[in-house]
């Protein structure tokens, strides 16, 4: 589980009488604003490390007071929260509450979703695609797509031949899809080469060793030979067009050269 486990909030509409230091303001800056509660759990490594509290509460969009457990009292985070924090630290068995909160709120939900959360493993697919960055160039871009993996934090790294490529080389943004796995994708700009090997590598905690696939150029011989054929059979519809055309002026010439002998042996 990572180190900001974020539980629920709470969200009431209220008057700006029912908050500490609001009491006396006759012209609040809106009749109703959105006052809200979070508490927060942050595991720096499971129960076994730090565990931290925190209750913050906010007024419209603006913390104003909260409690950390590492304080082990409420503070102010701006004027407005300050009689709220003395209020609230002058009560023993609210801070006894408070302090509390570490075993009864947060250790106590991590045992309920760390099953979840720490021990759900889930390996990525891997699949390369590639397409022509510019029909007109030599240039093709890969396409290595991640997708279907938990938790977050694949790596991913392009490797030509073995060795591992940093120019041309670039990654979107890693998303989390509806099912909650994640997806990632890097992208590699090359001119490739027959013989060439591109390999997608990843590495992901689901792994006991990096997962790789490849990709093999074959590309430029083909592209050759359909160079090759394509000129060949321009110069063979040529000769066929040249021989066609002469044969048929040819014919054209005898038609017209018999009428003509014939009005000659007449006269």
């Amino acid at each position: 589980m990572g180190p900001g486990l974020i539980l629920p909030a709470t969200l009431l509409l209220l008057g700006p009488s029912l908050v500490f230091g609001m009491e006396g303001r006759l012209n609040p800056p809106a009749p109703q604003f959105l006052y809200q509660g979070k508490h927060e759990c942050h595991h720096a490594n499971g129960t076994r490390g730090e565990v931290r509290y925190l209750e913050r509460h906010f007024y419209g969009r603006q913390e104003f007071v909260r409690f950390d457990s590492r304080r082990g009292t409420f503070e102010a985070v701006t004027e407005l929260g300050r009689p709220a924090a003395d209020a609230w630290n002058s009560q023993k068995e609210t801070l006894d509450y408070q302090r509390a909160s570490v075993d009864r709120y947060c250790r106590y939900n991590y045992q309920i979703y760390e099953h979840f959360l720490t021990t759900r493993k889930v390996q990525p697919t891997v699949k390369i695609s590639p397409t022509r960055a510019d029909p007109l160039s030599h240039h093709s871009l890969l396409i290595c797509t991640v997708a279907g993996y938990y938790p977050s934090g694949a790596k991913i790294k392009w490797l030509k031949n073995g060795q591992e490529q940093t120019e041309g080389v670039g990654y979107s943004e890693e998303f989390r899809d509806g099912d909650w796995t994640f997806q990632n994708q890097a992208m590699l700009e090359t001119v490739p080469k027959r013989g060439d090997v591109y390999t997608c590598q990843v590495e992901h905690r689901s792994l006991e060793e990096p997962l790789t696939v490849q990709w093999e150029s074959r590309r430029s011989d083909s592209a050759k030979s359909k160079v090759w054929t394509g000129a060949v059979g321009a110069v063979l519809g040529a000769v066929f067009v040249a021989v066609g055309l002469s044969l048929y002026l040819k014919k054209r010439k005898a038609a017209f050269t018999a009428p003509a002998a014939g009005l000659m042996s007449q006269s």
